[in-house]
This record gives structure tokens, sequence and C-alpha cells, in this order.
């Protein structure tokens, strides 16, 4: 738990202590003004019916097998949170007057919404971190340059920095892969098995093995041995191939250090044949259209400048400490014996290589919170009008208590915690459907446009500190919406409230 969460839990506890130190008779007074006179029987009924059908239709939609995305299962979800709200209104309407129950309605609206919401969000954000962090590593070390040839004494020091789990180097180049007249751009990552997959998780092999790298297999259809790749699903799908078939790598240019390149522009295109051994699912669209593996001796091969890699990745025990371990990298890498900076290596975290998809999503997240409040702030008016109603529907009562001695501040405080209690009610509530709703939701499992949102299902994912958030900004916003009415109740006088009597 972070200071931030116990500063807020502090606050809640000082809202409840507020409405605790008031005595037996302002809290009893104030609860009394809140409940129904008259019990309705239509109400009563209602609400036994809409009960069964609320606790029917989750229980329906969490016992049977749908198909996913079917109308049917949209259908019975939207009735399963439509009959839980009006079930909870109708509750609420059983034992309080409407003014108070709708009130009390907004605010559980709010808040439900606003937990749902910041639920979506983060879901984004987690779902997009793990499949960001499946195929890239929590830290990189570049070189300016293109004589990356020491990678391995960069291991060593790396290998001994606290945190630093294990590292491993790559090369990484844009080509083509080709598969008979099917052709496809794709980033084309080397590796070294035995290393990389302590760094790396590239998710779920749907076919073969990762073990195919290094290692020479005759492909379908005879020939000489070839080396093995592995392809993203949507990539082997876009090629039509399968296992065992003919995948030909295509570099752009003959050689990627432009020292090398000759006056007239180069020489021809290298390509170079592999075996298909696998096809695996990162779960995130752009590396399933995209990325191919290989191992890291046949990316060397597309190069003439030898031994050289792009880089080396390394893996952190936390991923929340990657900026400490850049810093400690970047300062043992890049200090000289004087102390001065200036090494030719470019360390960075997954924060820095994702910057802009992360801060969009925080940026998304934020603006939604700051306009989903405002249904928070709409209801508070609903509390004001329900309290101010209160007051002058009650003028004759505060006059007659006054009149018996009971102080100005007495008065107020019965107010306030008449208001507090339809906000502890709202937000009580509120969490309640907010959290059904997630697990609906979750298990729903609405299906996403891969191409447009980058995943494929919609992620839930609930922040206790987010919900914790939620309930005390509420309950700081009810609190200041009974201010108004409360003083205007304390300041009424018993002559105000008996002259017509």
């Amino acid at each position: 738990m972070t200071a931030l969460h116990v500063v807020l839990l502090v606050a809640l506890v000082g809202f409840g202590a507020a409405i605790a130190s008031s005595r037996g008779v302002e809290r009893f007074v104030g609860w009394r003004y809140l409940f129904r006179r008259r019990r309705s029987p239509l109400v009563f009924w209602l609400t036994i019916v809409n009960g069964l059908v609320a606790a029917a239709l989750p229980a329906i939609f969490l016992t049977v097998q749908w198909r996913p995305g079917g109308l049917a299962q949209s259908f019975v979800a939207g009735g399963a949170i439509l009959a839980l709200m009006s079930f909870t209104t109708l509750l609420f309407l059983n034992f309080l007057s409407v003014f108070t129950t709708v009130s009390i309605s907004g605010v559980f609206c709010g808040v439900a919404t606003l937990i749902v919401v910041l639920s979506v969000t983060s879901g984004f954000q987690e779902e997009f971190r793990k499949k960001v962090l499946g195929v890239n590593a929590h830290v990189i070390i570049l070189k300016y340059g293109l004589d990356y040839s020491e990678y391995r004494d960069v291991q060593k020091k790396a290998e001994k920095v606290p945190h630093v789990v294990a590292t491993a180097p790559f090369v990484f180049h844009e080509m083509m892969v080709a598969a008979g007249p099917r052709l496809s751009g794709s980033i084309i990552k080397g590796i070294v098995p035995g290393q990389s997959d302590k760094v790396l998780d590239v998710g779920q092999m749907t076919e073969g093995s990762m073990d195919v790298l290094g290692q020479s297999l005759a492909p379908n259809g005879g020939g000489p041995p070839l080396p093995g790749i592995l392809l993203g699903k949507d990539l082997a799908k876009k090629l039509h191939v399968k296992i065992g078939d003919r995948v030909s790598i295509v570099a752009p240019l003959a050689d990627f250090d432009p020292s090398l390149w000759t006056p007239d522009g180069g020489k021809a295109p290298k390509a170079r044949e592999f075996r298909l051994g696998g096809v695996f699912s990162s779960g995130f669209d752009e590396y399933d259209r995209r990325l191919s593996l290989i191992h890291m001796k046949e990316g060397q091969a597309f190069v003439e400048g030898g031994d050289v890699v792009t880089g080396v990745e390394i893996k952190v025990d936390d991923i929340d400490r990657s900026m400490d371990v850049t810093n400690q990298l970047d300062d043992l890498l890049n200090t000289d014996e004087k102390g001065q900076k200036e090494g030719p290596y470019r360390v960075i975290d997954w924060r820095d290589l994702n910057h802009n998809l992360f801060t969009a999503l925080e940026l998304q997240k934020t603006v939604l919170a700051i306009l989903l409040t405002l249904i928070v702030l709409v209801a508070a008016f609903g509390i004001v009008a329900t309290l101010t109603m209160l007051v002058i529907d009650k003028t004759r009562e505060i006059a007659i208590l006054k009149s018996t001695g009971m102080r100005s501040f007495s008065i107020a405080r019965m107010f306030s915690t008449a208001g507090m209690t339809i906000g502890a009610l709202g937000v009580t509530s509120g969490l309640g459907i907010g959290l059904a709703i997630c697990g609906l939701v979750s298990r729903y499992r609405y299906h996403l446009d891969p191409r447009v949102y980058l995943i494929d299902k919609l992620p839930v994912t609930v922040h206790p500190g987010e919900v914790l958030l939620t309930a005390v900004i509420t309950l700081g916003i009810c609190l200041v919406a009974t201010i108004y009415p409360s003083l205007r109740a304390a300041s009424l006088r018993p002559l105000d409230g008996l002259r017509y009597e």
C-alpha cells in the first residue's frame, strides 16, 4: 500500500469518525428523516420479482456455455446488469423516501461507472504491458554504431548489477519474408536459445517448438537441411505455410554497414531459406502479424560485420525497479575513469521503449476518470436538493428542537449525518454493483478487433487502490454537498418555524 493509499484510508476513517461522533439523538433524527413514511405493497412485490430476476440472470450467464459474442449472451449479460441496478433501487425504495432513493441511485450509478471504466482502462494497461514485456525485455542496452562486438563483456558487467536476473544478446532487422509467390514485411529477430528464453516469453507455441532454432532440418518436399524459423500466427496464416514448409528471408540491402556499400548503389539483396519449425501466438496483434524469430547466428549472416549484435536484453526481478537498473547500467557502462559520461551505450527500459503507447493509455485513463467524476458531482447536486427540501419540510421540527435547547451545531450535524448516510449507502451499493459488472464483463470476454485495439478481448483488472480512491473522493464530494443544507438548517430561528403555528 502506497503513502497515497494510507492518506486516503485515514481520510475515509475520518469521515466515519465525524458521523460516529454525533450524539445518538442527532443520528436518530437524521436517519429518521430519510425513511419512508408508508410502505407500498406494489413496490414490495416489484422488489421480490426483480430480485428473482437479478439472481437468475447472473446464474444463467455464469453456468451456460455461450458462443463468445453471441446475441443471447449479450442479452443475458445486459439484462443481468439492468436487473441488478433496478433491484438495488427498489430495495432502497422499500425503506427510504423517493427523494432519498433518487439521490442514492445517482451516487451508486456514478460510483459503479467509475469502477468499471477504471477497471477496463487498467486492464488495457496491464494487458499491453504483459504482451509487450513478453516479446521485449525489461531493459535493453544498445550501442551507437554498428560494431557491437563486445556484447559478452557487456553481459558480464550487467549480470553483476543488483536485481538483474538474466541477459541475452539479439539482432534485429526489418526484412521481407516470402513463401512461394506470397510476400510480407517482417521484423526478424535473432535470439540465442537457452539464453533468450530466460529473458523473453514469446507467448504460446500453437505449433512446433522453439527447439528448432539453431537446428538444420529437412524441409517438406525434400532438399538440403535448412535452419529453423518461428513465425507469428497471423504472419504464417498470411503466407499460407505449415510446419516444414520453406520460408525465405530477403534482405532489402546487400549490407547494413554503409562503409561496405559500393559506389554503384550496393550489391544485390541477400536471400536465405529456412524451414518453418514453429508458430507462436503472443496475443499482441503487432507481433503476431510481423515478428519472425531465427537463431542469432543466422541473423548475423545477413550482415558482413561478423559477430556483432544489435543489443543486449536484460530481465529484472521486479519491473518497477527497471528504471533503477537502467540508471545503474548507464553509469557503469558510460562513465570513464575520470567520472565523465562519454560512453557509446544507450540503456533504455520498457517504459521508454513503448513511451507513446503507455503515455496515451495513462492520459486516456485520467481524462475518462475526470469526465466520469462529473456523474458523481451531478449526484451531489441531488443530495443538495434532497437535503434542502428536507430542511424546508422539517422547518417546524427544527424550530421545536431549537426551542427545547438543541444547539445550531447539533442541527447542522443532524443534516450532515443524513447527507453522509445517503453518500455511504450510494458508495457501498455502487462498489458492489461496479465489482459485479466487472466480473460479468470479464466472464463475457467481449471481442475486440486486434487490428484496431492490438488485443482480441476486452480486459478487466480491478485495483484495490483505485476502488478505495473512488470511494474516498465520492464520500468527500457528498460531505461537501451537505454543507449548504446543514448551514441553512442551523441558521433557522425557532420563531421562523413557529410563526404560523
